[in-house]
């Protein structure tokens, strides 16, 4: 005699395999299987399969790893904690980029040692090449690379231009016309001065030497400031850091070209965030640029929070 228990199990069997010669039943499984396995991307939002690495529409690692110091997470192929600030790849030298064993207190191919340089001229403790504070060059590559930039055109003209940009904020604008009026009278008490003395020296016609730029009105001014910040936006686009495979290139190669006297940020290729320099960006290799702020700029710089 069959049991109502046993009856309600061979239906219970029934329906399982008729779900299983199911093939719409079995696609369908498939599906929430394999969606249910996906990995999705921290940074597109993009589902990859579980197995892999880099994700297939952006790029970006899938799995990432924790820094030694803080535990904070960070991309597996990042080298530079942006939480603590601090170095991570304890087998890669920072300075010059190559490989280091654990035990090795200084890097064998650019001699610097693991725990950092102390800048000589603002006494910070830098784990890069170049000084994050004030850009001093901290090692004999460095000082080379900085040398071999001066050499470039585009590079001098850089400097010309940021020179001149600090000269334009040097300047005292005219703010009334009888400041104009008053700045006339002294060049025309000036040249009349230095005429009368060549005079008694016997030079009868002298030339009278101008005195640099002349002064402006604030509006004049502040538009010659910014034709020259556009022209300096300019050059610094064309200078900008390309990709490596070595994170220290780029480090170095954008600290080398970085002009003194204007407020920059270095935009990186990473995640586009502005950091006080390429010294801060976890991923320096994917490359970035320096972006001229101005000194009026309320942008935010990652490395100032």
């Amino acid at each position: 005699m069959i049991t109502e228990q046993q009856l309600s199990g061979s239906q219970l069997d029934r329906g399982a395999l008729s779900s299983a010669s199911d093939p719409v039943q079995q696609v369908q499984t498939q599906q929430m299987s394999a969606k249910a396995m996906a990995v999705k991307c921290p940074r597109c939002g993009a589902d990859n399969q579980a197995g892999d690495r880099y994700c297939a529409s952006c790029g970006v690692p899938l799995h990432g790893d924790v820094c030694p110091h803080c535990g904070s997470d960070i991309d597996a192929d990042a080298d530079f904690c942006e939480v603590c600030h601090r170095y991570i790849r304890s087998t890669v030298c920072s300075f010059c980029g190559a490989n280091m064993a654990e035990g090795e207190a200084f890097c064998p191919e650019c001699g610097s040692p693991r725990g950092g340089i102390v800048c000589p001229t603002c006494h910070t403790l830098n784990d890069f090449a170049f000084c994050k504070q004030c850009g001093q060059a901290l090692t004999e590559e460095a000082r080379s690379l900085q040398k071999d930039l001066l050499k470039l055109p585009e590079y001098k003209e850089m400097i010309a231009l940021s020179h001149e940009y600090n000269e334009l904020n040097m300047q005292l604008p005219y703010e009334t016309d009888r400041d104009r009026v008053r700045e006339l009278a002294c060049q025309q008490l000036r040249e009349r001065v230095l005429t009368l003395l060549a005079q008694d020296e016997g030079v009868e016609e002298p030339e009278i030497p101008q005195l640099g730029q002349p002064r402006l009105s604030k509006d004049e001014l502040e538009a010659l400031k910014m034709r020259k910040l556009e022209q300096l936006t300019e050059m610094l686009e064309r200078l900008a850091a390309p990709p490596s495979p070595k994170p220290a290139m780029v480090r170095n190669y954008a600290m080398a070209q970085k002009p003194m006297g204007v407020r920059l940020a270095w935009r990186c290729n990473y995640k586009q965030a502005l950091h006080s320099s390429p010294c801060g960006c976890a991923k320096p290799q994917l490359g970035g640029k320096w972006v001229v702020l101005g000194h009026n700029s309320k942008q935010e710089i990652k490395d100032d929070k």
